[in-house]
């Protein structure tokens, strides 16, 4: 489901955004209309503030099936950041993590352990996170406040990972 509001292509002050990302809500209850999208609205509002241009939100339902289809096909023919949020707990239903380890080319433990140590709940979280093709995943915690925190751990790397995954040499 793409998010109905518009999605804004420039960034602060007007310059284009040589960034890009895509956001991924992964929950039942946001499928099912009972809940709001609270954390993928948040995220995408964070990452516009730095500078990404937000080119697509979805909702997926949970389950491995239903996470490894949104990003593979998130993922193709994308340069960029796909940020997931929800299913990364100890919930029966929070598979996030599952689903995307059968998508990912190669895993980025670093990001993944650097996210976990945001908080003391951090250490609870099962994110992934890693590489498919020329997009970096990132699987966030479904509270937009966690979700914030474990962006904000990493964020400042990402430039360069994914400058890396587009074959240049940043410095």
């Amino acid at each position: 489901m793409n998010d109905p509001v518009p999605i804004p292509t420039k960034g602060p002050g007007g310059p284009e955004v040589c960034l890009q990302a895509k956001v991924c809500t992964v929950s039942d209850g946001v499928v099912a209309g009972t809940r709001e999208d609270l954390s993928g609205a948040a995220v995408a509002e964070r990452l516009f503030r730095q500078g990404y241009e937000v080119t697509e939100r979805r909702v997926v339902a949970d389950g491995i099936e239903s996470v490894a289809a949104a990003i593979a096909e998130m993922a193709s023919g994308f340069a960029g950041l796909i940020v997931t949020t929800g299913g990364t707990g100890f919930g029966p239903r929070d598979l996030t993590p599952e689903g995307t380890s059968q998508v990912l080319d190669r895993t980025a433990p670093g990001l993944a352990e650097a996210m976990r140590l945001t908080s003391p709940l951090g250490r609870l979280s099962r994110a992934a996170a890693g590489t498919l093709a020329t997009s970096l995943v990132l699987n966030l915690p479904g509270s937009t406040s966690g979700a914030l925190e474990c962006l904000e751990a990493v964020l400042d790397v990402v430039p360069h990972a994914l400058a890396l995954l587009r074959g240049e040499r940043p410095h």
